[in-house]
């Protein structure tokens, strides 16, 4: 694939255009610390840098990990693997790369999505194992657009109707509202030992897990949070828009990058709650939202 390809440009052109975050004020951690939780003592990686993004300090470590000059930068998505995989299924799913076409070199298809080359890496790699493209060695060899794509996705439950763009898009808002909202909550109450020390647990557990308890104990850990808030009312709608998102999960392959990336997420998410800052709290949540709705509109193509 060339520049001969002018659609292919403009939608790559239009893919790479970067994403600014925009960080909203906050108070400082440092002083008021972190709780005294088993494992913090490294510190979190996603945690420091959401907290550098908006000028704080990190409430293990102490200290600002980047300076005011790079914080003023533009930032990229922080679900750079799961957009990534979104924007390679968009394009395969739009016939923006025909089966069988080739995909541009690993350097220059990198650095015209904006990412690095070990999270493209990570991306094909993932859709190669599901079956949408396919590696040839030698002279002539690439990454190429299979010749036969994987049938349409849907959801596995064979008492699940198959669900419209508009079912995805209301189970996938309904769970944003009420779960970002029950993050920032959570994190304003003044939560017992046995809560702080349960979330932490619960925690630890989904972080552990094999592939045939991930989406269990994920499960659990949302919803714990939504427990946390204190809300009742908000338990059963938001454990019916988790059925049906888990229902479309459980179709997609549990890919190594994403539950990687999803531990760390719910460990900042849990930090933000126990560390009492519901800017965080939120923040961290959306994220982690976003990050699932972008594989999910990836793989399903709506």
């Amino acid at each position: 694939m060339t520049g001969k390809n002018e659609g292919t440009d403009d939608w790559l052109n239009a893919a790479t255009a970067p994403l600014t975050v925009p960080a909203p004020e906050v108070s400082a951690l440092g002083s008021s610390g972190v709780p005294a939780v088993p494992g913090l003592e490294g510190g979190n990686p996603l945690l420091g840098a959401l907290l550098a993004a908006q000028g704080v300090e990190h409430p293990v470590q102490g200290t600002s990990l980047i300076g005011k000059e790079q914080r003023d930068r533009p930032t990229r998505s922080p679900n750079a693997f799961e957009d990534t995989l979104q924007r390679l299924l968009q394009m395969i799913h739009l016939g923006v790369v025909s089966p069988g076409e080739q995909l541009p070199p690993e350097r220059d298809f990198a650095r015209r999505l904006g990412v690095s080359r070990d999270t493209l890496r990570d991306a094909l790699g993932t859709l190669s194992e599901s079956g949408y493209l396919v590696s040839r060695r030698g002279r002539g060899g690439g990454t190429f657009v299979a010749e036969q794509l994987p049938p349409e996705l849907r959801a596995p439950s064979d008492s699940a109707p198959a669900l419209s763009t508009d079912d995805i898009a209301d189970a996938l808002g309904t769970r944003f509202i009420l779960e970002t909202g029950a993050a920032r909550i959570a994190a304003t109450r003044s939560l017992s030992a046995s809560e702080r020390a349960q979330l932490w647990h619960i925690l630890t557990e989904s972080q552990r897990a094999g592939p045939e308890d991930y989406r269990r104990l994920d499960s659990r850990f949302h919803l714990f949070i939504a427990e946390l808030a204190a809300v009742p009312s908000i338990i059963t709608p938001l454990a019916r828009a988790r059925t049906l998102a888990n229902n479309l999960l459980d179709g997609l392959p549990l890919i190594a990058p994403n539950i990687r990336h999803s531990n760390e997420q719910h460990e900042a998410i849990a930090l933000a709650i126990l560390s009492g800052n519901q800017e965080l709290a939120y923040r961290a949540m959306c994220e982690h939202l976003e990050g699932t709705a972008a594989l999910i509109h990836g793989f399903y193509g709506k």
